[in-house]
C-alpha cells in the first residue's frame, strides 16, 4: 500500500517536462467559478419531477457557484444538487437577509409552521412599504416607551432593592465564613469560652432564684407578724365581761386623821384563866379631841 503523503514522486524514464503545456488566460473558460463541495440539505423539500421527499440533513456532492448578487457586501452562493431518485437538478441559494436558504427550481420547500411568515412577506415588499412599516414600528415603539416609563422606574427601584439584598446576603456569607474559619482555627478555645459563659449564666440565674425565694419568705414572715400584732391589739381593746370599766368606778375617799378603834376578837371560854374582879377607880374626865399626830395610830387603851 502506497503512502498517502509522499516526499518524493516517481518520474518514468520517458518523462519529458517540455511537453507539458499551460492554457493561456484568454483561452481559459470564463464565467462564475464553480467548486464541488460536500454539503447537507438545509431544509426539507419535495422534488417537482418525481415527488421524492428529501429530508433536512441529507448529504450531497454539490456544485457551489459564486453569483454576482450581494446583500450588504455579503456574497450570495448558489448550489446545484440532484434528486436521489430521478437525478433531476435542484437549485437553491443563500439568503443572508433572512439568515436562511431560498429554493429556486427543481424542488418545493415543505411547509414549516414554526417559521415566521411575516418575515417572508417582508422579502417581497417595496421600498415605500418598507419605509411606512419602519415609521409605524418606530411610532409604536415610542408610544410603548412613554407608556412604560413608570414601569421602568419601578423596575429600577426593584433592581436597586435586589442589589441591596444581594449585598446584605454577601456580607452575611462573609461574616459566617469568617466565623467558621475562626472556629476551625481555635475551636477548643471557643468551646471552653462557651462552657464558661454557660456556667456563669447558670450561677447567675440560680443566685437570682435564691434571692427571690429569700425575699418572698421575709415578706411572708413580716406579714404574719403584722397579722399577729393586729390580732393582739384587737383582743386587748375588747372589754372583759362582768368587770366594771375603770372609767365608770367611783374615785377613792379622801384620807382622814381620825382615831380608829380596833375591835379585839373574842377569846373562846376555857382557853383563858378568868381573873378576879377588882375595884376600878373612877375614870378621869376625858380630854377634848385633838388632831395631834402623837395620838394617831396608838394601840394603847
Amino acid at each position: 500500500m502506497s503512502e498517502r503523503k509522499v516526499l518524493s514522486k516517481y518520474y518514468p524514464p520517458e518523462f519529458d517536462p517540455s511537453k507539458i503545456t499551460r492554457t493561456p488566460c484568454h483561452l481559459r473558460p470564463t464565467g462564475p467559478k464553480i467548486i464541488t463541495v460536500r454539503l447537507m440539505a438545509p431544509f426539507s423539500m419535495k422534488c417537482t419531477a418525481c415527488g421524492e421527499y428529501i429530508y433536512k440533513g441529507r448529504k450531497f456532492n454539490a456544485r457551489k457557484e459564486t453569483t454576482d448578487e450581494k446583500y450588504l457586501k455579503i456574497q450570495i452562493f448558489r448550489f446545484y444538487i440532484r434528486c436521489t431518485r430521478c437525478s433531476a437538478e435542484i437549485t437553491f441559494k443563500t439568503d443572508p437577509k433572512n439568515m436562511d436558504y431560498t429554493c429556486e427550481r427543481g424542488a418545493k420547500r415543505n411547509t414549516e409552521p414554526w417559521r415566521d411568515t411575516a418575515k417572508m412577506e417582508e422579502v417581497n415588499e417595496t421600498d415605500e412599504e418598507r419605509l411606512d412599516r419602519l415609521e409605524r414600528e418606530e411610532a409604536e415603539e415610542n408610544e410603548l416607551q412613554e407608556r412604560n416609563a413608570m414601569e421602568e422606574l419601578e423596575q429600577r427601584m426593584m433592581d436597586s432593592k435586589r442589589e441591596v439584598q444581594v449585598a446584605d446576603a454577601l456580607d452575611e456569607i462573609r461574616v459566617r465564613n469568617a466565623r467558621i474559619e475562626r472556629g476551625e482555627r481555635g475551636g477548643k478555645e471557643e468551646v471552653a469560652l462557651a462552657s464558661v459563659r454557660d456556667t456563669m449564666e447558670e450561677e447567675r440565674l440560680r443566685a437570682e432564684r435564691e434571692d427571690e425565694e429569700a425575699a418572698r419568705r421575709a415578706f411572708a414572715e413580716a406579714k404574719a407578724q403584722q397579722e399577729q400584732l393586729d390580732q393582739r391589739i384587737e383582743i386587748n381593746e375588747e372589754p372583759i365581761v362582768g368587770m366594771p370599766d375603770s372609767m365608770s368606778m367611783p374615785p377613792p375617799p379622801p384620807p382622814t386623821f381620825e382615831r380608829k378603834k380596833i375591835v379585839k376578837k373574842p377569846v373562846a371560854p376555857g382557853l383563858v384563866k378568868a381573873k378576879k374582879a377588882e375595884p376600878q377607880p373612877a375614870a378621869p374626865a376625858a380630854p377634848a379631841p385633838s388632831l395631834g399626830l402623837a395620838d394617831y395610830g396608838s394601840d394603847s387603851d
